[in-house]
């Protein structure tokens, strides 16, 4: 009974690549670069484990940025002619690489990963994607000329790592899809279509979508200030996220203005409900956490219900991210012994 777990990321250790930043540069590359994104997914599989999460991930060591990790194995994207564009509609500008050809990978996205946590780990692992809704809304595109097309186009490229990553052992294939309260007309009419692109055919991995508005950067804190007391843009997209194929919804829950009770509309649905800010250095106590969850088991049954982060913590302090892993475990584990 709630089983924790984490969004996905993690801080990169200062040997790796520039600490408490979003978008950091490596310090190594080539073959010295492959080893420490290794070392580093060692090192936080066993601070994860010490910390008493039940269900790991890599914390996206590899990866320079959550949707540019996957970008980079993708054929027919140009990464040498970059172009400014606004994401999160609008939210903020971003330089980002263009499509200019048919969608096609180069191999193995997160093998490396998943391999090195299935035979160093015996606890649950979970991989994160980038799903395609926020894919779409990450790139520039000059040729399919279809933001539907374009989206299925990565699906069926996720869809084939996802299965592959089923074969390596992984228990649980996240897609993180910020954009889904963002375009939530769009979440209905295709996004949550193409989501079930990218999971067809698993057959023993859980799939779960991550959504959320985004970590404590000053764009997504500007932006969270103009939307009222109460956040309910859910509402209008949890009841289709119910009737999904996916497994599992991720969002956050503490120091969040979504309320409550929407969670009742993810009725069948495992939820990973957020316990811990990630736009806070402020570590939780096991109480604030056990509050939390307390809360959400209103409306969440107790078999359904995950503790987990608000997001991911890559800009976040080590000592801070590893502080909160413990909060996290323990706020869970008083959880366990008053709601048994």
């Amino acid at each position: 009974m709630f089983e924790t777990t984490i969004a996905g990321s993690l801080p990169k250790p200062g040997w790796l690549a520039e600490t408490d930043k979003l978008w950091p540069a490596w310090r190594a590359e080539g073959a010295e670069l492959a080893k420490a994104k290794r070392d580093a997914t060692l090192l936080w599989l066993k601070e994860q484990e010490d910390a008493g999460i039940d269900i790991v991930t890599d914390g996206e060591q590899s990866r320079q940025h959550f949707v540019h990790g996957f970008l980079e194995f993708v054929e027919g994207i140009d990464f040498e002619h970059k172009v400014k564009m606004g994401i999160r509609n609008n939210r903020y500008d971003a330089m980002v690489p263009v499509v200019v050809g048919p969608l096609k990978l180069k191999g193995r996205v997160h093998q490396t990963e998943a391999l090195v946590m299935r035979s160093h780990s015996r606890r649950k692992i979970k991989i994160t994607l980038p799903g395609p809704m926020t894919i779409v809304d990450t790139i520039a595109d000059r040729h399919y000329g279809d933001k539907v097309k374009l989206a299925m186009a990565f699906a069926a490229l996720l869809n084939q790592e996802a299965r592959a990553l089923e074969k390596d052992g992984v228990d649980v294939i996240q897609f993180d899809e910020p954009a889904f309260n963002v375009y939530m007309d769009d979440v209905t009419k295709w996004g949550i279509a193409a989501l079930h692109r990218a999971i067809r055919g698993l057959k023993k991995a859980k799939t779960c979508v991550h959504i959320c508005y985004g970590y404590g950067i000053k764009a997504n804190l500007d932006w969270k200030e103009t939307l009222g007391g109460e956040w309910r843009q859910y509402e209008q997209i949890f009841p289709a996220l119910a009737k999904s194929k996916l497994d599992q919804v991720s969002l956050e829950c503490i120091h969040s203005k979504v309320p409550v009770d929407l969670l009742k509309l993810l009725k069948g649905k495992d939820v990973l409900v957020g316990v811990i800010d990630v736009a806070s250095d402020k570590v939780e106590t096991a109480e604030e956490v056990c509050s939390t969850i307390k809360k959400a088991l209103k409306y969440v049954p107790k078999k359904h219900l995950f503790p987990c982060t608000n997001c991911g913590m890559a800009p976040m302090s080590r000592e801070i991210a590893r502080a909160k892993l413990k909060a996290l475990a323990a706020g869970a584990a008083l959880a366990r012994k008053r709601y048994r």
